[in-house]
């Protein structure tokens, strides 16, 4: 297993750190609370267990696996929470938007964006520091939308990930 550079480990000269890990740190406060909020309405529960695992996502602006997940979240001395329970959690978190799941590296990252099951999302992973940029654009989805319709294809799940490298490691490669 390998152990995750925290954000903080990746510094660029306009804020201190690449910009992935900047915005991610930055909405974790609002993430959290939205996700609070939306459980009220929807009448669900955000366990402790729930929260914990979206507490430590935010704290990570790289995907994260279920088995490091469960190490993070498990009581310091304690035993390890039993994976099942963080496969609950996340499909759970999922399944209302608060994360989302990288398929290509079978981990996964909050979304403090809120973006809903159906909308079109991009991930930009960088192959070299790990971290991930979400965006999510009208002119992607309509390209999608356009490319199933073309072939008579009915999405159900609509995730892009593209691999290469952030400005950070490109520039970094340069210098």
């Amino acid at each position: 297993m390998t152990k995750m550079q925290p954000a903080s480990d990746h510094h660029d000269h306009a804020h201190g750190q690449c910009q992935h890990a900047h915005d991610h740190s930055r909405h974790a406060a609002t993430g959290l609370a939205r996700a609070e909020a939306v459980c009220r309405e929807r009448g669900l529960r955000l366990t402790p267990i729930r929260r914990k695992a979206l507490e430590a996502l935010y704290g990570d602006h790289k995907p994260v696996g279920a088995y490091d997940l469960a190490d993070r979240i498990s009581p310091p001395g304690g035993r390890r929470l039993a994976p099942i329970s963080i496969y609950r959690a996340l499909d759970f978190l999922v399944e209302q938007g608060f994360v989302h799941r990288l398929s290509s590296r079978n981990a996964f990252i909050a979304c403090p964006h809120g973006h809903g099951a159906n909308e079109t999302v991009a991930f930009l992973i960088c192959e070299v520091c790990g971290g991930v940029d979400e965006d999510a654009s009208p002119a992607m989805r309509a390209a999608i939308k356009g490319m199933a319709e073309g072939r008579r294809f009915q999405t159900s799940y609509q995730v892009v990930e593209i691999v290469g490298r952030c400005e950070h490691c490109r520039d970094a490669a340069v210098a």
